[in-house]
């Protein structure tokens, strides 16, 4: 069979890998020279434990498959380093032990560590904390590097073409497949169409499927220049408990209650997420704006915040901020959701939605979405 995808990004990509491993051929466009949005805007996380029950069974299966994609293509960086999120008060340590005493706990590998076991694990983190969840199932891959890294894989294949700078313009479906038309005057014709536009829910999605229920996210970042020592496992803290709804329960509704927010993490719907990347600086996050239209700027607040939350947690000063950005995200507005997919016609689809969970979920959602289209 021969499958055309629109949109370069991890979920479009996903598709091409799941397409490409049964056989088929893939012809992949991407508008810019090189994926932009929140593909490469994040933290390269394959986030085990703070998924809900419903999702639980799928993001394992994502993180084997990341595993096993990790061993045939080495440049997208896969590596099993776990996670801990750091406690500092009461609160946070009561959702912490009621995690490591779930149902769920052992499937996530979820351990409740006093503080010198903390840093038996991650030395890096002598800061202060009552405690850490650790995760081993958490694991990461290099966002900025893993798209190209699997591109190459595929083009080796002899069933994989990539066209970058290239704006898929129509999409028909012929009854019988498909012609994809682009903004060269060029024809691709397949026996299915993949549309993954990200967050860019107008122009060419809007016109295949109209409003589907979608909204888009904006997030800041932020990147270090190198640590100068390993930070061996992905850290979180406390405020992560009331974003992720593999926590929820009564110890987080305490929380909420008891301990509120500082101010600017409660104006921008903050966590702390910082992960080690393989050149040694940190990435760290985040921030959650819902409402748009978006600023087009950053505001320094929730960097200011961010960091001292990192450098109470690491003990020390962080090295020198060398980057800062903002990302976009198209999120699923049904919270049950995993993604949505909308049929555009017999042999057309658009994919998109994944929330904060495309590097997660990616390849578990080009697997299932082959499962459902019979490829």
């Amino acid at each position: 069979m021969r499958v055309v995808i629109i949109g370069g990004g991890i979920l479009g990509t996903a598709h091409a890998w799941a397409a490409i491993r049964r056989g088929h051929e893939v012809v992949q466009l991407e508008r810019e020279p090189e994926a932009r949005g929140a593909t490469v805007r994040n933290f390269g996380l394959v986030w085990v434990s703070g998924r809900s029950a419903a999702e639980l069974d799928l993001t394992l299966r994502s993180r084997e498959l990341w595993e096993e994609i990790g061993g045939k293509v080495p440049g997208v960086g896969f590596r099993p380093a776990g996670s801990i999120t750091l406690v500092r008060t009461p609160e946070e340590l009561a959702v912490a032990a009621a995690a490591a005493a779930s149902d769920s706990a052992e499937a996530r590998g979820f351990d409740l560590l006093e503080p010198e076991r903390v840093r038996a694990i991650n030395p890096a983190l002598r800061g202060k904390y009552l405690a850490g969840l650790h995760c081993a199932t958490d694991a990461a891959v290099e966002s900025r590097q893993a798209l190209p890294a699997l591109r190459a894989y595929l083009t080796a294949t002899g069933r994989y073409t990539f066209h970058d700078a290239t704006e898929a313009r129509s999409v028909t479906d012929t009854g019988s497949g498909t012609t994809v038309l682009d903004d060269r005057g060029r024809a691709f014709t397949a026996d299915l169409a993949l549309v993954c536009p990200g967050a860019a829910h107008t122009g060419l999605t809007r016109e295949l499927v109209g409003t589907i229920p979608v909204r888009r996210v904006r997030l800041q970042m932020m990147q270090t220049a190198p640590l100068g020592e390993p930070l061996t496992t992905a850290i979180a803290d406390g405020d992560s408990f009331r974003y992720y709804p593999g926590f929820a329960g009564p110890e987080v509704d305490a929380l909420e209650r008891e301990q509120s927010q500082t101010a600017t993490a409660a104006e921008h719907k903050m966590q702390l997420l910082c992960v080690q990347r393989l050149h040694g600086g940190l990435t760290i996050g985040d921030t959650h704006e819902y409402t748009e239209p978006f600023a087009f700027d950053v505001d320094e607040a929730p960097y200011e915040h961010l960091t001292s939350v990192t450098e109470e947690l690491l003990g020390r000063k962080l090295p020198p901020i060398v980057r800062r950005w903002a990302g976009v995200y198209s999120q699923s507005v049904d919270p049950a959701a995993i993604v949505t997919r909308a049929k555009a016609d017999k042999h057309v689809w658009v994919i998109t939605g994944p929330g904060g969970r495309g590097m997660t979920l990616g390849p578990v959602l080009g697997e299932d979405t082959a499962d459902l289209l019979g490829l």
